[in-house]
């Protein structure tokens, strides 16, 4: 990758972060207008929102080949066979 196409990256992860800020605040400022009946509802449908996300990316996840048996085979790893990050790494 040429540095023009990291600097667009860059802008494009800016404008991003900043679409996302904006829409927060105005997120916010339309929250503070709601009736208690109409922010439940928001609540809910926010709840719904974050649920239908998590279960995409829980699919992505397990679309990995092989990835939930190395998980596993990870957790049985006794923890003694395991190496600090801080030892492999100390510039950290």
């Amino acid at each position: 990758m040429n540095s023009m196409d990291n600097s667009s990256m860059e802008d494009t992860e800016l404008v991003a972060s900043v679409s996302v800020l904006e829409l927060q605040r105005q997120l916010n400022d339309l929250l503070k207008q709601l009736s208690p009946e109409r922010l439940r509802v928001l609540t809910d449908f926010a709840a719904y929102l974050a649920d239908v996300e998590s279960e995409a990316a829980t699919q992505e996840l397990l679309a990995i080949p092989g990835l939930l048996e190395r998980v596993k085979h990870n957790q049985a790893t006794p923890k003694t066979q395991y190496t600090g990050w801080r030892t492999l790494r100390s510039d950290v």
